[in-house]
């Protein structure tokens, strides 16, 4: 083990560009669907070891000797990134002839940029470095800081966050309410990067408990929350049913297939319950499944009405369309619900657009160099001032359109509480890729981090039904055409809330700090003695 983490710290050039690349690459491995977490264990020791050896010119000024640190995080960042989201460039295929130039800017120029916070993460780190165990902590309070500021810089894009490598299962997740997703990833790569520590056997044993001490506490955990907490509805609770129609994205839009694919989701919506199954209250279309502006169609309303029995609703994604006096005609991803009679009793417009998908940052500078957003009305899309919850049959719930459900979220608080998360999605974008995989994993890990039962309809992706332990009680999978019926679990009343999970952050985060900052002091002293 000495001798090949000393000839990692000795590489140069393209071959350390190559290892930290391909060890990022294969650090993706723990992410959905393969969830092989142990992969990280091996790969964040790798990214140590380069980093030992990453020390500048010490006669350069302070930024040229951190430059070796930064390009070799960037190079780790570049492979993790790119292994992980790769399948963004399907969504530019839909509409190949509009869009095709812009993959090698999705497929590469995307994980080039987000690869500077792990650039900046292990420069920070650099800073810091000394020997044995203190390099760990380092490791991990540079990479945690920059992870949490890539979670809200620029809108944010937390996508495949470190922290979900250590959530493969739901035993596995039930630390998320007291520490969150940044805590989790802070001591995660604070866990993944200790095997580093058997290269030198400096505070070898002390590192190797405490990963083993983190493990144990983090499963050992979620055990005995799955053994105590309840996924059973309460008597009588109504039944709610998630439609999947599992249309293509290439023909949803197309307006010879409209009629044809509202139809589908009328024919489901109408399918009787299974034998003995109660009729569901509430029905959940996907993410934009109307293919028209419903408040200028009243027609299909009117189908929509003649689908739904009495006492039924409809929670459909729709392009919501509001004429704003002096201002035009502006557009909405929204879910609007409809009632019995057809009449659209109650909408919740998405908050957290898409930049490039569904509008374009700096649109007139962006729009002279030939850009445009992938899925736009003839306008962008304009995004709410706040989330709104929705009164529905089978409780309150907190709408999350799509992309949303990779945020972490404040829970409004006292009686305003919702009872579940209604997740409308379409990974039909994305094909038979990890990115429907990975997107689910994260709405589930939301379900848990909030406490609260999971509702996903998804066109094409996975929809399913959770508890707010992340448990799946009922699922449909990636290409399923049907529909899933089941009672809503109920939620989890949690002590912890998002300013808790906050503030555990940051005392992980001072910890590290002080920790990687003490090591640090005794290494020069060291150096001096």
């Amino acid at each position: 083990m000495e001798v090949f983490a000393g000839s990692l710290m000795l590489a140069w050039g393209w071959q350390r560009a190559v290892i930290a690349i391909l060890a990022g690459a294969l650090a993706v491995l723990a992410l959905p669907p393969f969830d092989f977490f142990f992969a990280m264990f091996l790969t964040f020791p790798i990214l140590v070891w380069l980093l030992d050896g990453a020390s500048g010119d010490p006669d350069r000024g302070f930024l040229r000797r951190l430059w070796p640190a930064f390009v070799t995080g960037w190079y780790f960042g570049f492979g993790y990134f790119l292994a992980g989201l790769w399948w963004l460039g399907n969504a530019l295929l839909v509409e190949a002839e509009s869009f095709a130039w812009a993959i090698p800017l999705a497929v590469l120029g995307l994980p080039a940029f987000l690869a500077l916070f792990f650039g900046f993460g292990t420069a920070i780190a650099r800073i810091l470095w000394s020997d044995g165990l203190g390099r760990i902590a380092a490791l991990a309070f540079g990479l945690a800081l920059m992870e949490w500021l890539r979670s809200f810089i620029l809108t944010g894009f937390p996508w495949n966050t470190i922290g979900y490598g250590a959530m493969p299962l739901p035993v596995a997740m039930q630390t998320a309410p007291i520490l969150g997703l940044n805590g989790i990833t802070a001591l995660s790569i604070f866990t993944f990067s200790m095997p580093a520590l058997l290269a030198t056997r400096q505070h070898m044993r002390l590192g190797l408990a405490l990963a083993a001490a983190l493990v144990a506490a983090h499963l050992g955990y979620g055990a005995y929350v799955l053994n105590t907490a309840t996924a059973t509805p309460a008597e009588g609770a109504p039944t709610i049913r998630i439609v999947q129609p599992s249309i293509p994205q290439s023909t949803k839009w197309d307006e010879a297939e409209r009629d044809q694919i509202f139809e589908q989701h009328l024919a489901l919506t109408r399918q009787a319950p299974a034998e003995g199954g109660p009729v569901p209250s509430l029905i959940v279309w996907p993410e934009t499944a109307a293919p028209f502006i419903l408040t200028e169609a009243p027609i299909a309303l009117e189908a929509i009405a003649q689908s739904l029995q009495p006492g039924q609703q409809l929670a459909t994604g729709a392009i919501r369309m509001e004429t704003v006096p002096g201002d035009g005609v502006r557009y909405y991803n929204a879910i609007s619900v409809i009632g019995e009679d057809g009449e659209i009793i109650a909408s919740a417009d998405k908050v957290h657009l898409v930049p490039f998908g569904e509008y374009l940052p700096l649109t007139d500078l962006m729009s002279s160099l030939g850009f445009s957003a992938v899925a736009q009305m003839p306008e962008s899309f304009t995004p709410a001032p706040a989330t709104s919850l929705l009164t529905l049959p089978t409780g309150t719930a907190l709408p999350l359109i799509c992309y949303e459900a990779i945020f972490p979220l404040e829970l409004p608080e006292g009686d305003n509480t919702p009872d579940f998360i209604l997740n409308v999605t379409n990974d039909a974008w994305y094909g038979a890729t990890p990115g429907p995989y990975q997107h689910f994993r994260q709405a589930q890990v939301r379900a848990v981090e909030l406490g609260l039962p999971l509702v996903r309809a998804a066109n094409n992706g996975i929809s399913a039904i959770t508890d707010s332990q992340g448990r799946i009680i009922e699922g449909l999978g990636l290409d399923a055409v049907g529909v899933i019926d089941a009672q809503v679990p109920p939620k989890t009343v949690s002590n912890w809330n998002n300013s808790d999970r906050t503030q555990n952050f940051w005392l992980i985060i001072v910890i590290l700090l002080l920790g990687a900052a003490t090591a640090r002091y005794g290494f020069k002293r060291r150096r001096i003695d």
